[in-house]
């Protein structure tokens, strides 16, 4: 869209002056409008060509061709209209000055908004990263420690088992193993067994 410091008729002025200067083709006109205003506007060719048609109706500006591009430059009755409208060109030059102004300050403080987005979005993955971290390595150890307990209970069966087995036999060679010593250890077994099982389950 023009930008408000073009008012009807303005933008048709300010290609004059442009044309005043040297002759240009029409993408040469839309890139002086952009440099003009900093990069922060840029015409497009549907603003740019259908005022530069009808400069040319007017015969204010003639268009002539160079190889595929078309070449505008003014006339002697563009230049006699640009002259007697200079008090406005020169007022459309201090609008155009304060356009630039207003939209250089818009386009930083969308940057500054943007910024100030961008580092709450990086301190965030950063705190998420963290947390993620943390609650991995807390993971990891979980793990290890779960690890290193089941073989420290493997040890710790295994060597309940030597050593009843090996206090059972030197029983039994004196005949005091009996049916009820079996049962006995089932059953203290079990309970063992479902003790253990318990604990697991409130963790």
């Amino acid at each position: 869209m023009t930008p408000p410091v073009f008012a009807h008729g303005n933008l048709r002025l300010y290609l004059l002056a442009l044309l005043e200067e040297r002759p240009r083709h029409g993408y040469e006109l839309i890139q002086a409008l952009s440099d003009r205003f900093g990069g922060t506007y840029s015409p497009s060719a549907g603003t740019i060509y259908p005022r530069l048609a009808k400069l040319e109706e007017e015969g204010l500006v003639a268009k002539r061709t160079d190889g595929r591009k078309s070449v505008y430059e003014i006339t002697d009755a563009g230049r006699a209209e640009l002259d007697a409208r200079r008090h406005e060109l020169d007022a459309i030059e201090e609008d155009v000055t304060d356009s630039v102004r207003r939209l250089a300050e818009g386009v930083r403080a969308e940057v500054d908004s943007a910024m100030r987005s961008l580092r709450a979005e990086l301190a965030t993955a950063a705190r998420e990263a963290k947390k993620a971290a943390t609650e991995t390595d807390a993971t990891v150890n979980l793990h290890v420690d779960s690890n290193r307990a089941v073989h420290e209970a493997d040890l710790v069966l295994n060597e309940f088992r030597q050593q009843l087995r090996t206090e059972l036999r030197a029983r039994a060679h004196r005949g005091r193993v009996s049916t009820d010593t079996v049962t006995l250890l089932r059953s203290r077994l079990a309970d063992v067994r479902a003790e253990v099982l318990r604990e697991l389950a409130q963790r």
